[in-house]
């Protein structure tokens, strides 16, 4: 049984965000879906929230791809625990990269 989580597991890929583009970060957070997980996870702990108990207006498929979307822009970090994918927003290493940029999206009104 772990080994399809660990098998899972082996294909994320975490981006760093000192290597990411401002271009490709506004891309991804132009999307308002993206843009709702993030202030979930911001007002969570660390790898507390699974993918799945995100409420999104997008089928299971759409919303995987926005969190790989989210994860390839240095935003992410997530972990497989059994067959749940938990998720870490990246806060002090994107600060570090894009000041006061993640400050602005999360202040957003909903």
């Amino acid at each position: 049984m772990t080994e399809p989580a660990t098998r899972r597991a082996r294909n994320l890929v975490h981006t760093d965000p000192a290597e990411v583009s401002l271009q490709d970060v506004l891309d991804a957070l132009a999307d308002p879906v993206r843009r709702s997980i993030l202030r979930e996870l911001s007002a969570e702990p660390d790898f507390s929230r699974a993918c799945g108990t995100f409420d999104l207006p997008v089928s299971k498929a759409t919303a995987s791809h926005h969190f790989a979307v989210l994860r390839a822009a240095g935003l992410l970090e997530q972990v497989d625990r059994g067959s749940r994918r938990f998720n870490r927003l990246r806060r002090a290493e994107f600060d570090a990269r894009f000041p006061g940029l993640l400050a602005l999206v999360l202040a957003e009104a909903r």
